[in-house]
């Protein structure tokens, strides 16, 4: 992939950004130049606003009630309403569509090969049933054109995290494309070579990744010190100061979600609202209340035993399984099917005690700080797609907290388990502790029957209730889990992306 020169892209190729008319701006407190190449060249872009993902919407964050809004008719207790903040954020307006995730798997497969497409298909046997005839889903759902633009099922959840990755560097390598940093490579030359499989072909810059192109004081190439430990020697010519990279799409948290979905809004100079809703309209029905649309299903949802769709000639919602992703009404934020449909993968590690503990800022569940991988000369590590290995670190959490089953760390315990605290002592390691609390299987007579939870670290909380659940699974409030690595055909996804700078954006109503 061809680079151009760093000074003419830092000089010239910044014309996509919201810059200030001149270029050479002073500083106030040195009164050199800006982006003044006499003036020793720093760069400075002024007035930046992010600009709106593709596919998404703004989300402004704000203050509301998360939690339970109805009757807890399965009595699980795991949803007491907290008052919490969430920051401005972006969301996908539609679910991940089955185009786009062919588009996914078309790309990874012209990149690096069948094995690893392959490895990328969702699961379509997720469509069989025992008691069922569903072959024709099993077959077609995810392969043809009719089914385009339903949304993709069978996609675990870290399946749905990749994906997000991939997204990451491909609307970000046209950015750097479309700012003058680099061309793009020739696709048919690349198509044509053999060797672009290989892991060693990954490494001389074939497959592109975001991290390749970043330039920071750790990776600094320029830098002796770090020269032989940059993996990706010389190839990195951008950073976040230059304002082109967008940050990562990302699963949204639990409470990002929750909040995207009800889209409540406060009046001009009222910064109040109402009524806390139970869905994502106004009301407690499920039909549409406007005259122009008054008694249409607002959503995708199953209204009772063996009734999937309504009676022949007059079908209520229209859908016998999934529906396209831009079907029925958005809610007040403009985002699509935040109840019904399929419901979609968070990022937070459920606990049924989430709501016992929880940050008043931002909440989430399930933070894992990471490092990357260097090896004994210092030389950091690639992974088998080409970028930066990482290795989970050591936790710091002490013996006592699991005695205390402390629950403001995700992978301690919940005050649902019942344990006997002397019995902690008898265990040494703090994983250990925790793979026992939340693994019962794990074969130590004689803790396992203290234990009383299934619920493990890779159990992930997903929401918004489908196509065959009923109206109760429609609350935002509402959640449930599933482990990490399956998939089903009621469960899909959306992305989401962090804001940055100020809370306005440049598609806010206000």
């Amino acid at each position: 992939m061809k680079i151009k020169n760093i000074l003419t892209f830092v000089l010239a190729g910044l014309s996509i950004l919201a810059i200030s008319s001149c270029n050479k701006s002073t500083s106030n407190t040195t009164g050199w130049k800006y982006n003044d190449a006499e003036y020793g060249g720093y760069q400075v872009v002024d007035n930046y606003e992010q600009d709106t993902p593709p596919g998404m919407v703004l989300v402004q964050g704000g203050t509301f009630t998360m939690g339970r809004v109805n009757e807890d008719t399965y009595s699980e207790w795991n949803n007491y309403p907290r008052r919490v903040t969430v920051n401005t954020f972006y969301m996908d307006q539609y679910e991940i569509s089955n185009r786009d995730w062919r588009e996914y798997v078309y790309w990874m497969g012209f990149m690096y090969g069948t094995e690893i497409a392959d490895k990328c298909r969702p699961d379509s046997t997720v469509w069989r049933e025992e008691l069922a005839y569903n072959e024709p889903y099993l077959n077609y759902y995810f392969t043809h054109v009719a089914y385009d633009m339903y949304p993709v099922v069978g996609v675990s959840w870290e399946q749905a995290t990749d994906y997000c990755v991939w997204r990451s560097d491909r609307v970000n390598e046209l950015r750097l494309r479309d700012a003058g940093v680099i061309d793009f490579p020739d696709f048919e030359a690349i198509y044509r070579d053999s060797s672009r499989f290989e892991n060693d072909s990954v490494a001389k810059g074939k497959v592109y990744n975001t991290g390749k192109y970043l330039k920071t004081d750790e990776y600094d190439p320029a830098s002796a010190e770090s020269t032989q430990r940059n993996a990706f020697g010389d190839a990195r010519k951008t950073n976040m100061s230059d304002g082109i990279l967008l940050p990562e799409y990302r699963l949204p948290t639990e409470a990002e979600w929750e909040f995207a979905a009800y889209g409540i809004t406060s009046d001009a100079e009222m910064e109040n609202y109402d009524e806390r809703r139970i869905f994502p309209w106004d009301g407690s029905q499920t039909r549409n209340p406007s005259r122009k649309a008054r008694g249409k299903i607002m959503a995708n949802f199953s209204r009772g035993r063996g009734d999937m769709m309504g009676v022949s000639g007059d079908l209520n919602d229209k859908a016998n399984i999934t529906a396209p992703v831009n079907s029925f009404w958005p809610n007040d934020f403009g985002l699509y099917n935040m109840a019904g449909n399929v419901n979609e993968w968070t990022m937070d590690v459920y606990r049924q005690a989430s709501s016992d503990e929880y940050s008043e800022y931002n909440p989430f569940r399930g933070n894992v700080y990471v490092a990357p991988v260097k090896d004994s000369l210092g030389t950091y590590q690639l992974d088998s797609l080409g970028r930066l290995a990482y290795a989970v670190p050591v936790p710091k959490d002490s013996l006592a907290a699991y005695t205390k089953l402390d629950v403001r760390n995700y992978k301690d315990g919940d005050s649902q388990t019942a344990v006997d605290p002397a019995k902690w002592k008898e265990i040494i390691d703090p994983d250990e502790a925790t793979r026992r609390l939340y693994d019962p299987d794990s074969g130590n007579d004689d803790i396992e029957k203290y234990l009383a939870t299934q619920i493990s670290n890779t159990t992930r909380v997903y929401k918004g209730g489908s196509w065959k659940d009923r109206s109760y699974w429609l609350s935002p409030s509402a959640r449930r889990y599933k482990e990490q690595t399956e998939s089903s055909n009621d469960i899909g996804f959306r992305c989401a992306m962090d804001r940055v700078g100020s809370d306005k954006g440049n598609n806010s109503k206000k």
